[in-house]
């Protein structure tokens, strides 16, 4: 059985939807005025195994992740480049959804963007107000922290030592120090929205919990994110979701670790961040998931290029294992089937464990290994079609093994074709018995780092990393 460790309870248990076998998961999105790095990378990748596996299950998952496309970050880049909001906006998305796709995630069955749910937002704060948790002050709204008692039950912190330091400026009207912005008054500014407290824009906390609200309803099963996100934004969406709806809004929440560089967190803020599709200008995309999902999504992950390179050579163990054989529909009848499946589950049951589910994939390219060296070509295949399809459930292994193994981002077509007609002449070599010809064009391929594998189908190469 599925358990998931909650950041709300700090403990590990049994997965128990609310109308299984449907699942409601939110997970939160890019603020869209950059393109991604590998921190997001990583949300990204996490999420989307979760929402694998959880159908490979039997679940029916409504995976729903948000777009913030109004933000003060989004105005002020939009304001450097001389670029319109909506243009910026509608530019990372894009952006956003191409790294996505090269990355082998599913798309989301629901993406809301905050700037169509202005409604929703503007009807949540009302309540918040009619309730007693939030009030109005100069065409500001703000959320007052200490009318909620369990203000803090995710991140742990106590309202006090959040008052320690804090302080209010001249031009504001909190009443805390701690209260955080519902509606920001924006009277001669763009992009802003009429509303009940003049013309304004969200924060960016009510934005979410209205989203996931109107997409998943008032409770819903799973609700994720970057760790980053914990404090202040999960806290602050428990707050006024709990606080609007009188309802226990997400049963578990899931937080993924943070990629590390240099021993420092990857982030905008820092500065010390590589964007998406930089990395997959030297790696290719498969590598940089396999990567992504080598450690467990809740630790830290320290990036590298040597950990990149040792995602490739993984890879390439896995695909070599899989090479020439034929991929079924169904594995043929009356081979030992084993228990990978069950091992497989067992570790994705234990929290999503990605570095034990791969384990048992290197398990099996060995045994798909042994069964060769025994010429024993029905089981190898069977093994064959079960590695296929468990490494399809972390979103691995769907490419060709030949072509898997001769792409590099160094070798475009026509050094492909290059090489091929080498291996070409080679062979023609070999078949007119001048085998000094044929070493000779086998060194010079070896010098350039491709291997010749020579079977009874004919020769195959691959790149050597």
């Amino acid at each position: 059985m599925l358990s998931i460790t909650n950041s709300l309870t700090g403990e590990k248990a049994p997965f128990k939807p609310i109308n299984p076998p449907d699942v409601g998961l939110y997970v939160c999105g890019m603020t869209v005025y950059d393109y991604c790095h590998l921190g997001h990378a990583r949300a990204l990748v996490a999420f989307d195994v979760v929402v694998r596996y959880l159908r490979a299950s039997g679940y029916n998952v409504c995976y729903v992740r948000n777009i913030t496309d109004v933000d003060d970050k989004i105005i002020q880049r939009a304001a450097e480049l001389g670029e319109p909001i909506a243009a910026l906006t509608e530019r990372f998305t894009a952006a956003m959804q191409a790294d996505a796709d090269a990355l082998n995630c599913l798309r989301p069955d629901q993406q809301p963007r905050a700037t169509a749910h202005i409604a929703e937002i503007i009807a949540m704060i009302e309540r918040l107000i009619e309730r007693g948790y939030a009030y109005e002050s100069a065409g500001d709204v703000y959320y007052a922290v200490s009318a909620f008692p369990d203000y803090g039950a995710l991140s742990g912190k106590r309202l006090d030592e959040l008052r320690v330091g804090a302080r209010i400026e001249p031009d504001e009207r909190k009443r805390d120090p701690a209260d955080f912005t519902l509606w920001k008054a924006v009277p001669d500014q763009t992009p802003s929205w009429p509303s009940p407290w003049g013309p304004g824009r969200p924060g960016w906390h009510i934005e979410c919990s209205a989203m996931s609200c109107h997409c998943l309803g008032e409770h819903f099963d799973i609700h994720g994110g970057g760790l980053d996100l914990k404090f202040p934004h999960h806290e602050n969406e428990i707050a006024q979701s709990r606080a609007a709806t009188g309802k226990a809004f997400a049963n578990v929440w899931m937080h993924n670790g943070h990629v590390r560089i240099d021993n420092e967190k990857m982030a905008k803020s820092l500065g010390n961040f590589t964007t998406i599709r930089e990395i997959l200008a030297h790696y290719d995309a498969e590598s940089v998931r396999y990567f992504l999902l080598s450690s467990h999504y809740r630790s830290p992950l320290n990036y590298s290029d040597e950990a990149l390179d040792n995602a490739r050579a993984g890879l390439e163990r896995l695909y070599l294992a899989l090479r020439g054989l034929p991929i079924e529909a169904d594995s043929p009848a009356g081979v030992d089937q084993g228990d990978w499946v069950e091992r497989f589950n067992a570790a994705m049951d234990d929290d999503f464990n990605t570095p034990l589910a791969l384990a048992v994939l290197f398990d099996l390219a060995r045994a798909i290994n042994r069964a060769r060296e025994q010429h024993d070509q029905v089981q190898a295949q069977s093994l064959a079609v079960q590695l296929r399809r468990l490494g399809a459930v972390l979103g691995l292994l769907e490419a060709s093994p030949e072509a898997y193994l001769k792409a590099t981002s160094a070798l475009d077509d026509s050094e492909h074709a290059r090489i091929d007609a080498q291996v070409a002449a080679r062979d023609a070599a070999r078949a007119a018995k001048d085998f000094t010809r044929a070493d000779a064009i086998r060194d010079a391929l070896e010098r350039d780092g491709v291997v010749l594998e020579d079977n009874p189908e004919g020769t195959r190469w691959r790149r050597e990393r």
